[in-house]
């Protein structure tokens, strides 16, 4: 039978990108999908405004129909909205809205406490295995002679609002727990002095309707890593969304991140 799955966020690109992968997997069943009341398209069908024809599932701010998981691709504030609603329902939540502040983040940890929720600052499965990959790098070069410098660069569309990526910020935090590395500089201009090796490095790029790309780079004296994932289509995060909600399926609470859904963990 069909996993039963609520999409929040549904009128926004990455939710209409939801919308329309959902309905082409048999194992889900999309049930609902939710935006904000002041939302333009609500009352529109989901799966018109998506582009993949007629659904019978309106877009609505309706919280009460009945589901087994939910997808949050939204927006911060609307997210802890989301958060509300499935710990009260007890169903279980994919958090994949980006930007959260130390406080809202502390909020979905606590309601992991009741709930199986999974969250983490990328949905992607590719960027999932190379942080990984950056960890397992980041470990061997630890004590190698004359050190290994690393910099991280990221590129994204015009319309992202927070820099760096939060992707990026992850990377640079495994890395730098493998690495006992301490500061981190973001972009360099001036008169800055030579590098420091206790330092991360991060540079943020934004230009057009980039979906997104990171690369790594490891440098050391007479040779240098470069770890680089891009992504081609907005449908990566999607497809990672999905499968992270079907891995909570039946899932008991806690907070599980894309690691457990690669089985990284």
């Amino acid at each position: 039978m069909p996993i039963r799955l609520t999409i929040h966020g549904a009128a926004g690109r990455m939710g209409k990108r939801l919308v329309a992968l959902s309905q082409a997997d048999a194992e889900l069943d999309l049930v609902a999908a939710i935006d904000h009341e002041q939302h333009p398209a609500i009352g529109t069908d989901a799966g018109s405004y998506a582009g993949v024809g007629h659904l019978d599932v309106p877009l609505s701010h309706n919280w009460d129909i009945p589901c087994d998981t939910l997808i949050d691709f939204s927006m911060p504030e609307g997210c802890m909205e989301a958060v509300e609603n499935c710990e009260r329902k007890q169903i279980p939540i994919v958090v994949a809205t980006t930007g959260l502040s130390d406080e809202q983040m502390a909020r979905v940890r606590s309601a992991a406490h009741l709930i199986p929720v999974c969250w983490a600052p990328n949905m992607s499965l590719a960027v999932n295995l190379t942080m990984r990959l950056a960890q397992q790098a980041a470990a061997a070069l630890k004590n190698v002679p004359q050190g290994a410098d690393v910099e991280i660069l990221e590129r994204h569309h015009r319309f992202k609002e927070d820099a760096p990526s939060g992707t990026a910020l992850k990377f640079g935090e495994l890395i730098a727990n493998e690495m006992g590395l301490t500061k981190h500089v973001h972009g360099r201009h001036g008169q800055c002095g030579a590098r420091g090796r206790d330092e991360i490095g991060y540079h943020a790029i934004r230009t057009g309707d980039d979906p997104g790309q990171h690369t790594i780079v490891f440098g050391m004296l007479g040779e240098t890593i470069e770890l680089t994932v891009t992504a081609s289509s907005r449908d990566c995060y999607a497809q990672g969304a999905l499968a992270a909600a079907k891995f909570l399926y039946g899932k008991s609470a806690g907070l599980y991140s894309m690691f457990d859904v690669l089985g990284l963990t």
